[in-house]
């Protein structure tokens, strides 16, 4: 993949979320509300200045956090991506990724998604990821179908929403299976 660390690669960079990135949160917030998500009642800019500066200083208890996902070109806020549930004793996580819909389409979910998953895989020995995507939502299952996710299972009419219940799907991924499409470790020099 040619990176300068473990969190860059081409396309984009994973950091800490910083106090400073409340608007483009917020912005993002906005746009997954346009695209017929869950409706939920309207935040305060001071609910988003506090949720970054509290997501700044946050402990990642459980290997749950939030990482910002920002251009390597211009270093600009596109997205985020993190681990929000964890299953430590049988070695599963879920994650989740939302990239503002400005900057759909080039790259960066599919970059930040890998990076989270070398990082979960190699580094804190994970056996599992796992994803929860609204059935209707054919750009995320596409992605993760991609990525080399397999379908595991469907809950019916699990979430209520614009009036009405729709399906969750829910698909994962093995670190053996990551490894295969990804590579978890360069190459030692010398060896083919």
């Amino acid at each position: 993949m040619g990176t300068t660390s473990s969190w860059t690669g081409k396309r984009v960079r994973l950091r800490a979320v910083e106090p400073e990135d409340w608007t483009a949160l917020m912005r993002l917030a906005d746009d997954a509300g346009r695209r017929g998500g869950r409706l939920d009642l309207p935040r305060s800019a001071e609910s988003y200045r506090a949720w970054a500066k509290e997501q700044a200083v946050a402990k990642w208890d459980d290997d749950r956090f939030r990482l910002a996902v920002e251009t390597t070109a211009t270093g600009e806020l596109v997205g985020t991506v993190g681990s929000h549930r964890t299953g430590r004793r049988s070695g599963w996580f879920e994650l989740d990724v939302t990239i503002g819909a400005d900057h759909r389409r080039k790259g960066y979910a599919t970059e930040a998604v890998v990076l989270l998953l070398r990082f979960m895989f190699a580094e804190r020995r994970y056996h599992k990821c796992l994803a929860a995507i609204f059935a209707h939502n054919e750009p995320s299952l596409t992605l993760f179908r991609r990525l080399g996710f397999t379908e595991e299972g469907r809950l019916r009419e699990h979430v209520f929403f614009a009036g009405r219940h729709h399906d969750l799907v829910l698909m994962g991924m093995l670190a053996t299976e990551f490894d295969r499409r990804h590579p978890m470790s360069e190459p030692s020099a010398g060896h083919p």
